[in-house]
């Protein structure tokens, strides 16, 4: 029964996980724990040192049946104590008693029989004293019932408790020997080998806890301890049981990845007898394993790749000997021993998607067999020597015998490294098969510089095997990854290999294509340069037909760093000498003589032409001088020399709170063009084409030759004579260097260059000699004469038609000044002789050459007009600001006759008007007088003279002048005021035309300067209509007005004058007593919060229309401040029914904004059934437009023109005493 039961509980154990919580804080695991039950023996209990965990017992079980006392006494009882003492002699703490109850063993007994629970009971007191739990009952374990079912679950749980405790203590333990033993490793007699085993034994428990990392990094500790004295080693530190792994090398078979365990290398290991090549092959074969059952097998790949780079490394640390070519198949076998056992685990399509983790094993084991091709003689196209054939012998003998797992396999690597080194034909297949494979995964994942590199191997294979023509292929490809990178050395010798393929395959444009490329490589030494430069040279010697000839690219043999034209405007007119001095850098180590240096023009007419150049200012301007950016000849990708440039920007960190500066930095705004992918098979035309374009020279109409020309190395100057004949644009090319049977051409000149003839017509502009033009005052206006492509001859002359309002004034002396365009530093000056009629001022021209310009000064005087004829301009100077916005100006004109063209040409000029005049009707009760003001807004002070102010209509009326100064000074940005008063005998007119007249010139001038000035106006509506008189009354049985008391304002208006024929119409009614009467509003408003109306503020009035009829108001108004105060503010406006037509005021001074102002403004809110419909018919003023729109005729009020109301009480003041008589000072003392 206890044998089955044990196999009962072996099966079901690992069914139920259990929580395994480690020491050092570690993450507790779910595992699944696995039993072997074994029959107690004495001599398997351990021993002191023995530290095997795979075969420690952990758990020790006492199986009895036992149900009878007598049984429990006489044998029980003493084997349980014999088991007990052996237990504790061996330090064993981890038991259990399981009592197993059958109902058949009650039957046998019955008489004998105890309970269940007394035989339980005696044995926990006679060995489970402390511990209960280590008794435990299974009833009927074999029967399949509830209460057994439960029994067995009960034992099953308590037997996974108690063997993960112990599991767990005796692992700490381990744990704790193993790290003791490694800190003794700097101890003499430490030997790395039994520390291997003791660890190793760890990680076989994880794996048997099927707790695969774990056990993956026990491993991982192992290969970094020996990695850091291996490396210690390399430094000077040694170690004594190092000197076992410095044996020689005699076998290199390789890694073994088809065995979990290879117990071979392991035995070796344990014995102390392993090398460095077994222990290293042995630990990655574990590694590789653990990490296969954790289902990452591309770790595997990249984990091999490390191993068989270090271990390369590792064997010359230690000096380890191995044979030549030993290690070259050892690596090659581990790679392709990996990459078998990956495809063993993965399908294809895995393999085809993650080909990036195994392609650098197919790259290196293609390396290395191509190392054991080469040192086999293999490669050659003599085929291998004797010598090489005993070296391909020893190392074939060193790979030992195929291993018994890959016997059976047909392309097994041992097959494959055995069947490689046996010929030529089948070296060259299988090398062949692996570069194209490692070729066609780097394309796939685009490491596009990884497969170019490989096609470089391929090529230098193909040389050695006397097959230029494909090796020129991979060597082109690999010439494109090293340009667009900027590998310098790399472009050289490749660019010398390939140059060499060129020269076999008898390509002569290509070869000589190179050799320019390598004549001007700084990287070579100056004897092979010479040798390519020669090579160049010593073909184009070669005399031949026009047929022959070979076009190169001009950026492999010279660069054209500059271009410069003189003069440097880059702008001629026809017919003039334009010259262009090139800069070439040559690249060539020696000097060469080239026969003609020719540069083709492109001509376009469009841009060109007689109207090419219709002011110098506008006509287009070309660089004189062009810089052209190269990049070295060897190094640095095409994009540094046509890229865009860096563009940096500075960036700041500031603080929030006190705005210091925290950090600074700098930031590239365009890395997006910086950064973007070039592509390296774009052609390009500097030296760092890969594959030149075959470049010709096309023939111009005109182009720029020059003979013979010795290029010295470095820099040179080459002077051409432009044509400048035809007007035009031209634009330079292509430009071509010939050297004998050689041709150098540059495609394309970038940046574009270009340079103007131009054909210019004769152009006459007249423009102020200072800015502005004064109207009234002499002025002096400059002639600019561009003569074009016309001569100027003797007797030509200018025709300007004389004006009214612009006279030309007569000059003593006028000089011209004529001056070549293109040099304005020499000059002649010539005298003018000018001739004026009645209507035609002449002016005889000095001769002038073609291209000239010719200058002269002539005095105009622009009339200051009456009125109609003035005008705003339509941007009005600058320097005179905000008061120009009002300034009037002049455009006179006048036609000039020119001798080159048979039309006229009209001349206007904008005069300024230096004055501006305002005037202004003011009146004293009956009294009337007109006040002009002048304001001077220009930057010249005048002096005033004569200043009369005249009426043209009625000759009784008198205006009498109040000026006393017969001349006054006008400053600039002042103003000048005069006052007349106006008399009148019987009845003063409504309207009055007025003329203000006064002469004026500028200050400190005699009297011959003076300049007449006219201003005309016309005032309406100046009788006086109405008078409005105001009292304030102080309150009852009060002398004065006092602050906050009530006092009373008494308005009384009186009409002063009989109606006019005019005045009469819709605005005024008859009442019943036949007398017309007007209606007015009046309202009280003090602006300056000095009073305060109460009751009504605003109100209608029904006026008699007849002279001296009165209406009185009372208002009551309060004062609210003490003082002096002025009257509260009285306003009288017309009232006009809806039936009045809209009266349109021609007074550009009337006082429309006021009313506007007024309209806008409430009214009081406790006036009378009047001042409410007053005010309702205020509101209604305000849409009064709109409603006259809609159609809807309203009430509206209007103001009286200024003069028709004048107020008596306008600055009168009341003294208003304060409300109490206390005075109260306040004084601070300190």
């Amino acid at each position: 029964m206890r044998s089955c039961l044990s196999s009962l509980s072996s099966q079901q154990l690992p069914r139920e996980p259990m929580e395994w919580r480690r020491t050092y804080g570690r993450a507790p695991k779910m595992i699944h724990l696995e039993a072997n039950f074994v029959q107690f023996k004495e001599e398997l209990l351990p021993k002191d040192g023995n530290k095997a965990l795979l075969t420690f017992p952990f758990l020790h079980i006492y199986w009895t049946d036992c149900c009878d006392t007598e049984a429990y006494k006489t044998s029980v009882k003493e084997d349980m104590s014999r088991w007990q003492n052996s237990l504790r002699v061996h330090g064993s703490a981890d038991w259990v008693i399981i009592v197993v109850e059958t109902n058949d063993t009650k039957k046998k007994n019955k008489t004998n029989i105890l309970p269940r629970s007394s035989i339980v009971d005696k044995i926990r007191s006679d060995f489970c004293n402390k511990q209960n739990d280590r008794c435990v009952v299974l009833s009927d374990p074999l029967k399949d019932s509830s209460r057994s079912q439960e029994s067995w679950n009960s034992l099953l749980l308590k037997l996974r408790t108690l063997l993960l405790m112990s599991f767990t203590k005796n692992l700490g333990r381990f744990e704790d020997d193993m790290r003791t033993l490694r800190e003794k490793r700097t101890q003499p007699g430490w030997s790395f080998c039994e520390y291997f085993m003791v660890q190793e034994e760890l990680a076989f428990v994880f794996e048997m806890l099927q707790q695969f990392e774990d056990a993956l990094v026990q491993y991982d500790e192992l290969d970094a301890l020996f990695t850091q004295y291996v490396l210690n080693f390399g430094a000077g530190d040694t170690a004594n049981w190092l000197g076992s792994f410095c044996a020689p090398v005699r076998c290199w078979n390789g890694l073994l990845l088809r065995r979990p365990i290879d117990m071979e290398k392991r035995d070796g290991i344990q014995r102390g007898e392993a090398s460095l090549l077994d222990l290293r092959s042995y630990l990655f074969s574990r590694q590789c394993t653990l990490l296969i059952f954790l289902q990452r097998p591309w770790e595997v790949t990249q984990r091999a790749l490390e191993l068989l780079h270090n271990c390369v490394q590792e064997l010359r640390l230690l000096e380890v000997s191995v044979l030549e070519g030993a290690l070259d198949c050892w690596v090659f076998l581990s790679c392709l021993e990996v990459l078998h056992r990956i495809e063993g685990c993965c399908d294809q399509a895995q393999l085809a998607a993650n080909c990036s983790h195994t392609v650098g094993l197919w790259a290196y084991a293609t390396d290395k067999l191509k190392s054991l091709g080469e040192l086999c003689g293999l490669v050659s196209d003599k085929g291998p020597t004797s010598e090489d054939l005993n070296r391909t012998v020893d190392l074939l003998a060193g790979l030992g015998d195929e291993r018994p797992e890959t016997v059976n396999s047909l392309q097994s690597p041992y097959k494959k490294l055995k069947e490689a080194l046996s010929s030529v034909e089948a070296f060259e297949r299988h090398y062949l098969e692996l570069s194209h494979a490692a070729m066609e995964m780097y394309r796939a994942i685009s490491r596009m510089r990884s497969a170019r590199l490989v096609g470089k191997s391929l090529a230098e294979f193909y040389m050695r095997k006397g097959d230029p023509e494909r090796a020129e292929a991979f060597l082109q490809e690999a010439l494109k990854s090293y340009v667009s990178e900027g590998w310098s050395l790399p472009v050289t010798h490749t660019r010398k290999q390939i140059a060499e393929c060129q020269k076999l395959l008898g390509r002569t444009e290509d070869y000589l294509q190179t050799s320019a490329l390598l004549a001007g490589d700084v990287n070579l030494t100056t004897e092979e340069r010479k040798h390519f430069c020669q090579e160049i040279l010593t073909f184009a010697s070669k005399s031949g037909d026009q047929s022959q000839k070979v076009s190169l690219s001009m950026g492999v043999f010279a660069q054209l760093t500059r271009l410069q034209f003189c003069p440097a405007t880059a702008s001629v007119h026809s017919g003039a000498v334009l010259k262009v001095e090139l800069t070439l850098r040559c690249l060539m180590p020696v000097s060469v003589r080239i026969q003609q240096l020719a540069a083709s023009i492109h001509f376009d007419l469009e841009h060109g032409g007689t109207h090419g150049r219709l002011k110098g200012a506008q006509r287009q301007t070309n660089p004189g001088t062009v810089d052209f950016i190269h990049s070295s000849s060897s190094a640095g990708p095409p994009s540094s020399a046509g890229g865009p440039s860096l563009e940096l920007d500075e960036i700041q960190d500031r603080s929030p709170s006190d705005n210091s500066l925290n950090s600074t930095g700098v930031v590239c705004k365009n890395t997006h063009l910086i950064m973007r992918r070039h592509d390296s098979s774009s052609p390009s035309d500097t030296p760092n084409c890969v594959s030149p374009l075959a470049v010709t020279m096309k023939e111009e109409a005109q182009m720029l030759k020059v003979q013979d020309v010795m290029l010295e190395p470095g820099n040179n100057s080459i002077v051409f004579t432009a044509p400048s004949g035809q007007p035009g644009t031209y634009t330079l090319r292509q430009l071509c260097a010939t050297v004998g049977q050689v041709q150098f051409v540059l495609p394309h000149i970038y940046p574009s260059v270009q340079y103007e003839v131009y054909s210019q017509e004769p152009q006459l502009t007249v423009e102020p000699l200072s800015e502005p033009l004064l109207a009234g005052l002499p002025q002096m206006v400059k002639f600019t004469l561009l003569t074009g492509h016309y001569t100027v001859k003797k007797g030509d002359a200018l025709q300007l038609s004389n004006t009214d309002s612009m006279p030309i004034l007569p000059s003593a002396s006028c000089s011209a000044r004529i001056s070549n365009t293109a040099e304005m530093s020499d000059s002649s000056v010539f005298v003018l002789s000018i001739q004026s009629s009645e209507k035609v001022t002449s002016i005889s021209l000095p001769s002038t050459p073609p291209y000239h310009t010719l200058e002269f000064q002539l005095e105009v005087l622009c009339i200051i007009p009456s009125g109609s004829e003035i005008r705003k301009p339509m941007e009005p100077p600058q320097k005179y600001g905000k008061l120009f916005d009002e300034v009037h100006c002049v455009f006179p004109q006048m036609s000039i006759d020119c001798p080159w063209s048979i039309y006229s040409t009209l001349l206007a000029l904008t005069f300024y008007i230096p004055f501006k005049t305002k005037h202004s009707l003011l009146s004293a009760g009956n009294r009337k007088y007109i006040q002009v003001c002048v304001q001077n807004v220009s930057d010249v002070n005048f002096t005033l003279a004569e200043v009369k102010l005249t009426e043209k209509q009625h000759a009784s009326l008198e205006l009498q002048s109040l000026n006393t100064k017969t001349q006054q000074l006008l400053c600039s940005k002042h103003s000048v005021f005069c006052l007349w008063e106006v008399r009148w005998k019987d009845d003063l007119p409504s309207c009055l035309q007025c003329v203000f007249s006064a002469n004026f010139s500028p200050f400190n001038q005699d009297v011959s300067a003076f300049k007449p000035f006219h201003y005309q106006f016309q005032l309406e509506r100046v009788t006086t209509l109405y008078s409005v008189r105001a009292e304030i009354l102080p309150p009852p049985g009060e002398q004065y007005c006092r602050s906050g008391f009530l006092c009373g304002l008494e308005v009384c208006i009186t009409r002063l004058t009989e109606p006019a024929e005019g005045e009469t119409g819709e605005d005024s009614k008859t009442d019943t007593d036949g007398l017309r009467t007007t209606k007015l509003m009046y309202e009280v408003a003090d602006s300056s919060s000095n009073w305060a109306v109460c009751g009504k503020s605003s109100g209608m009035v029904s006026m008699p229309m007849t002279s001296n009829a009165t209406h009185k108001v009372q208002i009551e108004v309060m004062p609210l401040f003490a003082g002096h105060l002025p009257f509260p503010k009285i306003k009288v406006l017309k009232y006009l029914p809806h039936t009045a037509p809209v009266a349109i005021q021609s007074d550009p001074d009337s006082c429309v904004e006021d009313t506007l102002s007024l309209l806008d403004k409430p009214l009081d809110d406790q006036g009378d059934t009047a001042s409410i419909r007053s005010r309702g018919s205020v509101h209604s003023v305000g849409s009064n437009e709109q409603q006259q729109q809609k159609g809807v005729a309203m009430p509206r009020l209007e103001p009286f023109s200024p003069g028709q109301v004048f107020n008596h009480s306008h600055a009168r003041q009341v003294l208003v005493l304060p409300a109490t008589d206390d005075h109260i000072m306040e004084v601070n003392a300190t």
